[in-house]
């Protein structure tokens, strides 16, 4: 079957007998085996493009164990989609989001986004994370990627969401020698830049006295120019009455409120927003309104590009075995700047004589919806940032048949990742004497305009204020070892056994640096280089500024070591390049034992096949920890260090029916782990300043002492394979999750010396200590994630010649989650708990595809959509509902091939075609919608691809 399907990807040739009898092949082999040779003539039908995909898939689908979902590239390197996140978003279950940049950001399979990712089944990760960043990983080096919603003993067990295996061409998947070529154009609007993408593969093969040897190269390169532009409005905060008669003792108009002592910031549905409502002052109420504390709008523009390779040599020398060496290289660079405009809208201080008429509330309530602001202070905020991926990964292979029985598979493999990062922000500010802002101007944007736009241009009307200048580095490697076999038994319903081992040791640290400095200089004093002005930004989402003027931060980049000298000429204690180190965080060691025995079986069930896998597999986990502290005052290093050693048994269990030829029914029971970030087991705190002026600061910290997440997972599938290029299947699944990672809030009293912000070489004030609530990260929720699956491939025999290559490719997916979240006092107890549903899940989501496949051309027409969801909550610092909603998401894309010879073809592909905007507001319970809490829009854009490919 393997020979047939996977030996030639241009013209794939399926059997229908094959397909009839593709139930016969399972997992049970260490790696594919190729069917018998049939002597008798067989019908073929010889399918390509668009519909020879999705027969594969079924094909992977029909032929797995587990609930598998692939994708498939229709030509060599030839993905449906520029990326391998954007290729998945048709699969059944999965959720995409996060549209910026050109390209989607996160990907989530049934609602969960912890994805075990793997190249050829080995582990990949970026830097010092636990997950590698598909987007890095360009189309045009895959044959195929797998979605495993299930594992059994033998996978991975990893990623409770599911994994995420991508394939690498190889030189014994082609019969002789081939040689692809490859360019695409990409138009991104709102940038409005093209962007090339070129790739290269030259593979072949040959026989010799020493057997026959395989070599293949791929290169590929992607540059792309983007702009993200985004308009919101702060969060809400209360205001006194602006009568005055209605004040309390002490306040004017329209006072901002912050004393804690009168309300309770950060609380889960925020203040009541009826018309009328009051807060106590000293006994006595007194009505107050809601409005936000600020707008801003950012205009991020970057260029980021990804070079890529994958080299992989073959070597058989019999009929026993087969040793493959591969490697991959992909790399990451990205140069964004972003020019923020920030405007506090939250000033009292000059309301004229008529404090009321400055403002308008929503009918109904005490949210006001639109004001006007005198004597208002702003900044705009230049901040570059560069930040670069280096990932390597080296593997050696061996296959062996050891006899008629007995099969082995060993694999070896090294990879190392760098991530390095510059960030640099320099902030110029001013008073404006207004600002006329409309919090929602009815169309769930925000809409504002200062008294004179003009003046937003000029350098003289704005002071060079603080220069902030951070970097970090991450680093992460792994050294893998694993040897698997498969032993035919033959012991009546046992037919094979499983067996294996892996070791990994895996290392991670990361490195930070971080100073600020202010100048106070007048712009344009520092000569006409030293600014920049925008242009037409946000004409597609807001009524709002369209050009401001921003320090030149690539000038300033180019001129480092010159605008370092400058803030160090004010502030000695601001370090020049020659001084700057990045000081070490933290360093992690982890080691993983793995082994797992299986068992596969065979029966018959009321003259029926029944199939089945059991096993287990044993996890030990055993992590060493270092940590490093700076003080503050004498940048002196404390080291500390911690161990923890962990097992688990995880058993798995799959039954797979067919009560017809047609059907297939499988059962399948697993456990997996989600392992905590190497971040997250940081203890040292990360402070921030209290810029809201609540009366508190905030900060993180992590936790050494987190344990796994477990879940228990359970699917029962039903496939229904009604003609050989067709079916309609169906899931129900649900995930028992244990020991979630959620966190916890606690207020601290920070001593000076260890105050960032008011030791002594800050300039603060170092007299007292200071409160912070800082955020740490613990194993105190459980969660269940249930839901039910839809999907359907059909390509409909019945329709006239003119129409009769059209297929359907659809899905639906329906989510429920829920978990507790425990709430605590200020000392960090837990005082009661909470039920909601998971982050980033969608309750239910839908993907369409109409696919055409007749002569030259092939072509996709396709939808997908997600239902709004709770992507994260706010800072517990103000007075809205706490939760951050984001509305229903789609994207409509298209791609067109067209067959120009057998070697050349034409490509023409559109990406939200409809120019999508991704929209938020804050919700909780019953409280806020929409329109009353409105939050943010960003303004995703649409990209338009004409590419070229050559093979021979």
């Amino acid at each position: 079957m393997k020979s047939q399907l996977s030996a030639r990807p241009l013209a794939l040739k399926v059997s229908v007998t094959a397909l009839m009898g593709a139930g016969l092949l399972t997992s049970a082999s260490v790696w594919a085996q190729a069917a018998p040779e049939k002597t008798e003539p067989v019908e073929t039908v010889v399918v390509t493009g668009v519909k020879a995909s999705l027969i594969k898939s079924l094909a992977i689908k029909r032929t797995n164990d587990q609930v598998v979902e692939s994708v498939v590239a229709d030509d060599i390197g030839k993905l449906p989609d520029n990326n391998v996140v954007e290729a998945l978003q048709r699969v059944t279950g999965i959720q995409v989001t996060d549209r910026a940049g050109g390209e989607v950001g996160t990907l989530s399979i049934r609602g969960m986004p912890d994805v075990q990712t793997t190249w050829n089944g080995r582990t990949i990760f970026t830097a010092s994370g636990t997950q590698v960043a598909l987007q890095d990983i360009p189309s045009t080096l895959v044959r195929q990627i797998d979605v495993y919603k299930t594992r059994d003993a033998s996978q991975l067990e990893t990623g409770i969401a599911g994994q995420v295996d991508v394939k690498s061409l190889r030189p014994f998947d082609f019969k002789g020698s081939k040689i692809s070529l490859s360019a695409r154009e990409t138009y991104l609007d709102p940038a409005k830049k093209g962007n090339p993408q070129l790739s290269g593969m030259l593979s072949n093969r040959w026989q010799t006295g020493y057997g026959e040897f395989g070599a293949l190269v791929n290169l590929s390169d992607t540059k792309t120019k983007y702009r993200n532009e985004s308009v919101t409005p702060g969060a809400m905060v209360p205001f006194a009455s602006p009568n005055a008669a209605e004040d309390p003792a002490g306040y004017t108009p329209l006072q901002r409120i912050f004393d804690n002592s009168v309300w309770t910031p950060g609380t889960r549905t925020g203040l009541p927003t009826a018309a009328g409502s009051t807060l106590d002052f000293n006994g006595k109420a007194y009505p107050y309104y809601l409005s936000r504390d600020a707008v801003f709008q950012s205009d991020l523009q970057g260029e980021r590009e990804r070079p890529s390779a994958n080299i992989a040599l073959q070597w058989k020398p019999n009929s026993d075995s087969v040793y493959t060496f591969e490697s991959m290289y992909n790399g990451y660079r990205n140069k964004a700047f972003n020019k923020l405009l920030f405007s506090f809208v939250d000033w009292w201080g000059d309301l004229g004589s008529n404090p009321a008429g400055s403002i308008t509330t929503f009918p109904g309530t005490n949210i006001i919806q639109s004001r006007t602001v005198n004597n208002v202070y702003g900044f705009n905020s230049g901040d570059y940032t560069t930040s670069a991926t280096d990932s390597y990964v080296y593997a050696l292979n061996g296959k062996w048949d050891l006899g008629d029985r007995l099969k082995l598979e060993g694999d070896v493999s090294y990879q190392t990742s760098t991530y390095h990062s510059e960030f640099t922000a320099t902030r110029i500010d001013r008073v404006a004497p207004s600002i006329n802002v409309k919090f929602n101007d009815g169309n769930n944007n925000t809409a504002f305009h200062f008294n004179n736009d003009a003046d937003l241009t000029d350098p003289s009307k704005w002071n060079v204020a603080q220069f902030f200048d951070n970097a970090n580095r991450n680093k992460g490697s792994a050294a893998t070892a694993s040897l698997a076999g498969v032993f035919d038994a033959d012991w009546g319903a046992l037919q094979t056994i499983q067996f294996g081992a892996r070791f990994d040791d895996r290392k991670a640290s990361e490195a930070n640096r971080t100073q600020s400095a202010a100048l106070n200089r007048n712009l344009a004093s520092l000569g006409p280089e030293y600014s920049i002005v925008n242009s037409s930004f946000g004409t597609a989402i807001s009524d709002v500024p369209r050009s401001w003027v921003e320090p030149n931060a690539y000038y300033i980049r180019d001129h480092i070591d010159d605008w370092r000298k400058l803030y160090n000429s004010v502030d000695a204690n601001f370090q020049t390049t020659d001084q700057l180190r990045l000081q070490k965080t933290f360093d992690v060691d982890e080691k993983t034992t793995n082994l797992f025995l299986m068992g596969n079986t065979q029966n018959d069930l009321f003259g029926h096949r029944l199939r089945g896998n059991f096993g287990v597999r044993y996890v030990k986990v055993k992590t060493d920890m270092s940590f490093y502290k700076v003080d503050p005052t004498t940048k002196a290093v404390t080291a500390t260090g911690a161990s923890k050693s962990t097992s688990k048994l995880l058993p798995s269990m799959t039954l797979i029916y067919d009560p017809t030829k047609d059907v297939v029914l499988r059962f399948n029971y697993g456990e997996t782990l989600r392992r905590p970030g190497f971040g997250d087991l940081n203890p040292v705190y990360q402070l921030a300043d209290d810029v809201s002026k609540v009366g508190y600061g905030s900060g993180s910290g992590g936790n050494p002492d987190l344990k796994p997440t477990q879940s228990k997972n359970l699917d029962l599938t039903a496939e229904w394979y009604f003609q050989k290029d067709s079916a309609l299947y169906g899931t129900l699944f649900k995930r028992k999750i244990d020991g979630l990672v959620v966190p916890l809030r606690r207020k601290v009293h920070v001593d000076p010396a260890n105050d960032p912000f008011r030791n002594s070489t800050s300039g603060g004030d170092h007299t007292n200590g200071y409160d912070y609530v800082i955020n740490s990260p613990t194993n105190a929720s459980n969660g269940t994630m249930k839901g039910a699956e839809l999907g359907l491939i059909y390509f409909p025999k019945w329709l006239p010649s003119a129409l009769d290559g059209f297929g359907i490719q659809a899905s639906y997916t329906r989510l429920t989650s829920s978990q507790n979240v425990p709430e605590v006092n200020d000392a960090g107890d837990i005082v009661s708990q909470l039920e909601t549903p998971f982050f980033g899940v969608s309750n239910k989501s839908y993907n369409a595809t109409l696919a055409y496949e007749k002569g030259p051309v092939s072509a996709r027409l396709s939808q997908v959509w997600r239902s709004g969801f709770l992507a994260s909550n706010e800072a517990a610092l103000f007075a809205n509902p706490i939760g951050i909603w984001r509305h229903p998401e789609k994207s409509v894309d298209m791609q067109i091939s067209y067959k120009i010879n057998d070697n050349t073809t034409l490509d023409i592909s559109g990406v939200n075609l409809t120019n999508e905007v991704q929209q938020a507001y804050y919700h909780f319970g019953t409280a806020g919608n929409a329109q009353l809490t409105n939050f943010g829009t960003l303004q995703i854009g649409r990209s338009v691809a004409v590419g070229l490919r050559w093979k021979l």
